[in-house]
């Protein structure tokens, strides 16, 4: 299958707020967790602190706030129990996110967390075989596998050209939520991540198209070849 590529004609002026018109269905809830989860690895000190000093960092820090540990249960909860988050509540996720200095770090945490958690939903005999068979089976399966996971939790599609493989989401919830397209790297992240885990691949991934540059979707382009 071939790749699609963008033409100049499909870009559209940015609002000037910078915000982007995203919408899109439910989505899994392992998403939401892994950009908590994430902000809350980032924001909770190395060192052990006295009880008075980390009462003051939960009430100065997001990750480690009591309203954020709620909401990790929640949808912790929620995964198990196999049930979607509203795009909405997500994407305004997203945004608070994308206002932190250290948003790239978050994103990229948040993308890597995220990827490891919905390639454990593929069966330990299907990743055994994606990285231990030999290329000419281990490929097909390894591919079937990336285009369910993309399809199921990243609402994308994964294209297939040689050895190269394009990821395609049209509204990408966090594609607005940083200046320059910080945002998008929570996608990169956990497309790589994705590639690694499940095809022994750990090429550099391109972000090719983005809804924040004017594109209609974002795309990212890797060779997937292994290491």
């Amino acid at each position: 299958m071939g790749t699609v590529s963008v033409s100049p004609d499909s870009r559209a002026a940015l609002p000037a707020d910078g915000t982007l018109p995203l919408s899109g269905r439910p989505l899994d809830a392992r998403l939401p967790l892994a950009l908590l989860e994430a902000v809350k690895a980032i924001d909770t000190p190395a060192a052990e602190l006295d009880a008075d000093f980390v009462h003051e960092l939960r009430n100065k820090r997001l990750g480690l706030s009591e309203t954020v540990l709620q909401q990790i249960r929640r949808y912790g909860d929620a995964v198990r129990g196999k049930q979607r988050i509203g795009y909405d509540e997500v994407l305004a996720l997203a945004r608070l996110i994308g206002r932190r200095p250290d948003a790239d770090l978050a994103f990229r945490e948040a993308g890597r967390r995220w990827a490891r958690a919905f390639v454990d939903t593929v069966s330990g005999v299907r990743r055994g075989a994606a990285r231990g068979l030999p290329s000419i089976m281990a490929r097909p399966i390894a591919l079937g596998a990336l285009r369910r996971l993309a399809r199921r939790h990243m609402d994308g599609t994964l294209l297939r050209q040689g050895s190269t493989l394009q990821l395609e989401v049209a509204a990408p919830v966090s594609a607005d939520a940083a200046p320059r397209g910080v945002g998008c790297l929570l996608y990169e992240a956990a497309f790589r991540e994705a590639l690694v885990l499940l095809a022994d691949a750990d090429g550099a991934v391109e972000h090719v198209a983005c809804r924040a540059r004017g594109d209609d979707r974002c795309q990212w382009r890797t060779d997937w070849r292994r290491r």
